[in-house]
């Protein structure tokens, strides 16, 4: 007994024992205490995640752009595969070249007319910039061009971070380069990416990522389509009503009025502009025709074209994308401009399918507290026809009588 109590003692007092460590110094043994640092962590988590993005938020903009290309050519694909049953791979391809065929034809035939207006388009916005202040200067306006000058620069130095961070065209270019090739990758393998994301996610919440992916997949797609639905429209119709009076410079105001579309609302005051800009320094008359023409396209363009858009697609409120675009274009400059219509259209998609889960999630808990025995009449439920129950009824009918 004494042999086995001592070893007893020596294998307790042993300083390598790990039960005689004790309790860690970060450990919190209050439960309400470590509930509070839980709660804690993940506010701090939320917090950094938060300034993490801000941080990275032009490289995100640069992928979500690369999403919104490869969503266009996954429509051109579609729609191909319509017609030819090739494999997808194929079919994406034959979208890339028509594409790349297409500016190269526009810079082989129209390239040199198209420079050299681009050349004199800025003389004469200066020109007519000059011509309206000096009117407005007879009219008793004190405004200078000096002033017009340094509006316009502030202006466009704050326009956004993105337009000061790329240094230029070079920067653009690479901009423009790092959007194709992401994606053209996306679009070549969509599902390779959208496994990739779902694989992160809890095995219960796949099902509702995929549902999600592809209700964003086919509003994208069909708003881009749109778009360019729009923007050829502009850009063709503005070109051929220009030319027919005449209008110097009418190919690169098309080409400009096309591409300006694709940003709503402010691409098309901004065509409209340019075109009544140039139209005046032919003339008053010139100057009234391209008024006339901007109101035609854009009425024609407001009334018609994109309420049939919008229902193939979000219908999204003007009020709602004009602040949009504020708020992106201030952040991210032109890029942000550009993206910021799908970027609202993506999120109202996935409001709407967080308030479409919440409503089943509420229907299917109001079904499981229901019970059968509450949607009996109340004369038949257990309760009602006990013994004592039915006496104590015949008992009031006896008083009654």
């Amino acid at each position: 007994m004494t042999e086995h109590g001592a070893g007893t003692n020596t294998a307790s007092s042993d300083p390598d024992d790990i039960s005689q460590i004790g309790s860690s110094p970060t450990r919190i043994s209050d439960a309400s205490l470590r509930y509070e640092a839980k709660r804690a962590l993940v506010w701090a988590s939320v917090i950094g995640l938060i300034i993490l993005t801000v941080y990275i938020s032009q490289s995100l903009l640069v992928i979500f752009g690369a999403m919104v290309l490869a969503s266009m050519i996954d429509g051109g694909a579609r729609l191909l595969g319509r017609a030819i049953k090739i494999p997808r791979v194929w079919r994406v391809v034959i979208v890339l070249l028509v594409t790349l065929a297409f500016f190269v034809w526009l810079a082989a035939y129209a390239g040199t007319q198209i420079s050299r207006e681009a050349a004199q388009l800025p003389q004469i916005v200066e020109s007519q910039i000059s011509v309206a202040i000096q009117w407005l200067d007879a009219q008793g306006f004190g405004i200078r061009q000096d002033d017009i000058k340094g509006f316009a620069g502030n202006l466009m130095g704050g326009v956004g971070t993105v337009t000061r961070a790329i240094g230029g065209i070079l920067g653009g270019l690479t901009t423009l380069f790092l959007i194709t090739i992401i994606g053209i990758y996306v679009a070549m393998e969509p599902q390779l990416y959208e496994r990739g994301v779902a694989w992160m996610l809890p095995r219960e919440k796949r099902g509702d990522f995929y549902q999600t992916a592809s209700i964003m997949g086919t509003t994208m797609r069909k708003l881009m389509a749109g778009r360019l639905v729009g923007m050829v429209f502009e850009g063709a119709v503005t070109w051929i009503m220009l030319s027919i009076y005449g209008v110097p410079m009418a190919a690169l105001l098309g080409i400009l009025t096309g591409l300006l579309a694709f940003i709503p609302n402010i691409g098309a005051l901004m065509a409209g502009v340019l075109m009544v800009m140039v139209g005046f320094s032919g003339g008053t008359d010139m100057g009234l025709y391209t008024v006339f023409v901007y109101f035609v396209v854009q009425t024609f363009d407001g009334y018609v074209v994109i309420p049939l858009i919008a229902k193939k697609t979000v219908d999204l409120a003007p009020a709602l994308v004009l602040a949009a675009q504020l708020i992106m274009g201030i952040l991210f400059g032109i890029l942000g401009l550009f993206l910021a219509d799908p970027m609202l259209a993506m999120i109202k998609v996935m409001l709407e399918r967080r308030a479409e889960k919440n409503g089943a999630d509420g229907e299917d808990a109001s079904l499981e507290n229901r019970s059968p025995e509450n949607d009996r009449p109340e004369n038949d439920r257990p309760e009602n026809n006990r013994p004592e129950n039915n006496r104590r009824g015949e008992g009031a009918i006896a008083d009654g009588a």
